[in-house]
């Protein structure tokens, strides 16, 4: 059967060589089946018993389990001109029964708030190569605004985003050839992620794209008219052109390809009044990128994206659009994570058993998101760059009803091949298979190749 996981999770140190073994094991069960219980992907009492001693072991930590990813990542961000470190939360919230032995009503639930920050890597063609950190907290209480006014950044949630930036940055300074690009939606627009930024060596420095969700003031020549807010002192600069990009899906909104125009320019922001520490006035560049004429009865798409990145042209403005716009494929991760991996459904007691095994499945989720947008961007690859030869050879048996050829196929013809045993239809105008019909088909190829293997024994035996 294929080594992905014992590859994936080779520089893992645990402290014990047992638990490593155990840790490459437990990853392969649970990839080749991520939509089932953890005792029906083990396959058996003994081996889910190893599993669920291997989540209780006080050495297998969230950030001990996930560390050899974060080295495989970074050897795939080694090959990479630019990469893409977005990062976003997640909601992975647990409901507790407050009734009498768990047959109180439905009004007597208490929702305990889980959140999940992970940063993830893509190219610019929208692959995903790994993790690069995560971080998981509860909410014990809900903090009131004005509380939350009063505290510095390291002592709220905001704190996370800011972390990020600075992993960011220490990625770029192992990976002096690659340019990494931190992302963030308007949750991230905090101005001392700015100011952290200004504080790196450029040798170190990642550069970010950030949506502006707040219209901060400018220093402005007070002898002008000149615009005193971020959004008008952008908007009355002049167009650099057009440019056609795709809308999501979201509910109550169908997908569409929107044509807006972009404006950019450099401003200077005046620091936000902190208690207990100034902030310095910052330089920054941003892009808007707005809808002038949308369809009636749709709001029009405005997106305000700054970054340091150079923006004085059509095609570098472009460029911050087209590569923030990335930033949706954490989305599908996180649909992978929690429908695919069906994390929502773990019921492992504690948070120190939940843990490791959420590791697992954020390993998984960028294996099944990898093959997907592999299969897309390189097509002509040979397959076996991802798929084992016992995988796509089960596949293709099952799906074509002949013996396999004896060269690999290519790449996007297998992922195509594979997703539609999870459903795809592959019809003319159906497009790319999604992450849902690979990871379904993936887990039936998995049981297709267990089951040869099986057979072919069993056929050596009777010889």
């Amino acid at each position: 059967m294929s080594n992905w996981a014992d590859e994936e999770v080779a520089t893992a140190d645990l402290g014990d060589r047992r638990l490593n073994a155990r840790l490459a094991k437990v990853l392969e069960q649970l990839g080749q089946h991520p939509q089932v219980s953890i005792p029906a992907a083990c396959g058996g009492w003994s081996e889910t018993l190893g599993a669920y001693r291997f989540f209780d072991n006080p050495k297998t930590s969230f950030e001990a389990v996930l560390a050899p990813h974060y080295d495989a990542t970074l050897q795939r961000l080694a090959a990479a001109p630019v990469v893409l470190l977005v990062q976003d939360t997640t909601d992975d919230d647990e409901c507790l029964n407050l009734g009498p032995k768990g047959l109180g009503t439905l009004k007597n639930v208490d929702k305990r708030e889980r959140r999940l920050h992970p940063t993830v890597a893509f190219t610019p063609q929208r692959i995903c190569l790994g993790a690069v950190q995560a971080a998981y907290r509860v909410r014990e209480e809900p903090s009131p605004r004005r509380a939350r006014r009063a505290k510095g950044v390291d002592e709220k949630e905001s704190r996370y985003w800011v972390e990020s930036y600075q992993r960011s940055c220490a990625v770029q300074g192992q990976l002096p050839n690659t340019l990494v690009v931190n992302i963030a939606d308007a949750e991230g627009d905090l101005y001392e992620l700015f100011a952290e930024a200004a504080s790196y060596e450029p040798c170190t420095r990642a550069q970010w794209i950030v949506r502006a969700a707040q219209d901060r003031r400018l220093v402005n020549d007070p002898n002008t008219d000149a615009p005193r807010k971020l959004w008008a002192g952008v908007a009355q600069t002049p167009a650099l052109g057009d440019l056609e990009v795709e809308v999501r899906a979201r509910p109550g909104r169908a997908a569409r390809r929107a044509r807006v125009t972009l404006r950019s320019a450099t401003v200077r922001l005046v620091p936000p009044r902190r208690t207990g520490y100034p902030l310095p006035a910052l330089a920054i560049n941003a892009v808007l990128a707005c809808e002038d004429t949308p369809p009636p009865d749709v709001a029009p798409l405005q997106w305000l994206l700054t970054t340091v990145l150079p923006v004085d042209t059509f095609e570098r403005a472009a460029t911050i659009v087209a590569w923030y716009a990335v930033r949706w494929y954490i989305e599908i991760y996180f649909f992978v994570l929690k429908h695919g991996c069906q994390i929502n459904k773990l019921q492992l007691e504690t948070d120190d058993r939940q843990l490791p095994c959420l590791a697992l499945y954020m390993i998984i989720a960028w294996r099944v998101l990898f093959a997907t947008m592999l299969g897309r961007a390189c097509p002509d690859m040979d397959c076996e760059a991802v798929f084992a030869p016992e995988e796509w050879q089960a596949a293709y048996l099952v799906a074509r009803r002949c013996p396999p050829p004896a060269t690999p196929p290519r790449l996007g013809e297998m992922v195509v091949l594979i997703a539609t045993l999870g459903g795809f239809l592959n019809r003319k105008h159906d497009g790319h298979p999604g992450p849902k019909t690979v990871w379904i088909g993936w887990q039936r190829v998995r049981d297709f190749a267990i089951a040869l293997q099986a057979r072919e024994e069993v056929a050596r035996r009777c010889v």
